[in-house]
């Protein structure tokens, strides 16, 4: 691998061991600065290292960027923008949280940049030996990152189904990858693309191919390998579970579209029914077990199961325009989710009940707390002019051209949008208890610090931003896909 292209990872990766180390030596009063540190860090990395990537990705210029086991194009260069955005954030939310911690503060703040370099990884992966390792990382630190506050036992409860059903997905995972190794020879995404003809009608090849996209569905909490997340989300640190939200699932998209368009992409054609149907069974599934949720967090984690769904969306409709529906929406996905779950890290911040109640007189107390959910919670729900919005129009729209010749899309589209009328349901009850709930059970005013405040403005201005100027975002989704294959799996689905 030509360490040229793995620079941020590099400088990612002694970033979390300095932030380690510097524990030995940092008083125990001063190891909350090791996050602003971090976030320090990594807001250098994302300004000045991902220049000279981004230079490489476009230009293709770099010797092995596109052929070897990890590659530096337009789609890897992307998500790592994405990632070390999320990990910013992510940083600035656990310092003001890390006060519920009763120890071990600077292991959170290394143990989340670990996770954020095992992502790295995953976003410019060619190679399913590459992929396994990247997940295994990322699932590996989330396991001690869900259940870090070792003195609540939701906590501790969720990190025991996170290391359960992560390492049967993991197991699926890995005897995929065997099978396909076995059959194909190769465990190379353009190896096996050059093949794929071939390998279509090897029956284990194809049994691998689905022990594969098993465990990526895991990380994706798509129906059926979604039970995880609810009760993860629920017993989870509140900066963690944003993580889990954003940077883990966006994980588990960048690789699937790797998997799907750039490895196998005239098998994915023939496998369009199967992706519609999980996706419809996703979205209503997210949807409808969502409605009686009173946990904030519980609610927001079958959000993300719904949420799975409409982005597999682009997945179905078999085509760049799809992909490139997939990149807008989590990227719409990450200043949305981030924004919520940081209003909700500062409520929660004296309380252990996450209870909708909670949230009562939210209004009263924190006019500009208020206003930030009630944003996320809107462009959640797809209320223009926000990025939820933008995103899941575009994603209806990849996939209509499928409905002409596949009735089975229409069914497709019905289940979206019944997803999405049930969403306004149980995102605005939120909005009504912020304002319309009743007795607040604190009636002191919130107070908010400078980073918390700066965290939020960049999540707002990046809803705002994406919902009204949506043809930034546009033109630079689109030659992210371009190194992506699906032009060939649409002439196959749609031939009479």
């Amino acid at each position: 691998m030509n360490s040229s292209l793995i620079v941020v990872e590099i400088l990612v990766a002694l970033l979390g061991l300095g932030v380690l180390l510097a524990d030995l030596w940092m008083p125990a009063t001063h190891r909350r600065r090791l996050g602003w540190i971090a976030a320090g860090g990594l807001a250098v990395i994302f300004f000045v290292g991902m220049k000279d990537a981004a230079e490489v990705a476009y230009a293709f210029g770099a010797p092995g960027a596109k052929t070897g086991m990890y590659v530096q194009d337009s789609l890897g260069v992307f998500f790592k923008q994405f990632f070390l955005l999320a990990g910013i954030l992510v940083l600035i939310m656990s310092v003001e949280y890390s006060g519920r911690f009763a120890t071990g503060v600077s292991e959170y703040f290394s143990l989340t940049l670990f996770a954020l370099l095992g992502m790295l990884f995953a976003a410019g992966t060619n190679d399913f030996t590459l992929m396994f390792a990247a997940l295994e990382l990322i699932t590996i630190t989330f396991v001690v990152l869900v259940s870090f506050q070792r003195d609540r036992a939701s906590s501790i409860e969720a990190g025991v189904k996170y290391l359960i059903l992560g390492a049967t997905a993991s197991a699926f995972m890995v005897f995929g990858i065997a099978l396909v190794f076995g059959s194909a020879g190769t465990t190379n995404f353009n190896e096996i693309a050059a093949a794929q003809k071939t390998l279509a009608s090897n029956p284990i090849f194809l049994v691998g191919l689905v022990f594969v996209l098993a465990g990526l569905s895991f990380k994706i909490a798509a129906v059926p390998f979604q039970v995880w997340a609810p009760d993860v989300y629920q017993g989870s640190p509140a900066p963690t579970t944003a993580f889990l939200a954003v940077g883990s699932k966006a994980a588990g998209i960048v690789l699937l579209l790797r998997v799907l368009y750039a490895a196998v992409p005239t098998i994915t054609a023939q496998w369009h029914v199967l992706f519609v149907v999980i996706a419809a069974l996703t979205i209503l599934y997210g949807s409808l077990c969502a409605i009686p949720q009173r946990s904030v967090k519980r609610l927001m984690g079958y959000s993300s199961i719904a949420n799975a769904g409409f982005l597999l969306l682009g997945v179905a409709a078999l085509s760049k325009a799809g992909a490139a529906a997939m990149i807008y929406y989590i990227a719409g996905y990450l200043f949305t989710v981030l924004a919520a779950f940081t209003v909700l890290s500062v409520v929660l911040a004296q309380t252990e009940s996450d209870d909708i109640s909670t949230f009562n007189g939210l209004g009263q107390r924190s006019p500009m707390l208020a206003a930030v959910l009630t944003l996320s919670m809107a462009s959640l729900a797809g209320v223009p002019p926000l990025a939820g919005f933008v995103g899941k129009f575009l994603l209806l729209k990849s996939v209509v051209p499928m409905a002409a010749t596949h009735p089975i899309y229409l069914g497709l589209l019905a289940a979206a949008v019944v997803g999405v009328v049930i969403s306004i349901y149980y995102y605005f009850g939120i909005i009504r208890a912020m304002y319309w709930g009743g007795k607040a059970g604190a009636s002191e005013p919130l107070q908010t610090s400078w980073p918390i405040k700066g965290a939020l403005l960049v999540c707002v201005v990046g809803m705002l931003w994406l919902g009204i100027l949506p043809d930034t975002l546009v033109q630079i989704s689109t030659p992210a896909v371009e190194v992506l294959k699906p032009e060939l799996p649409v002439k196959v689905a749609v031939a009479p």
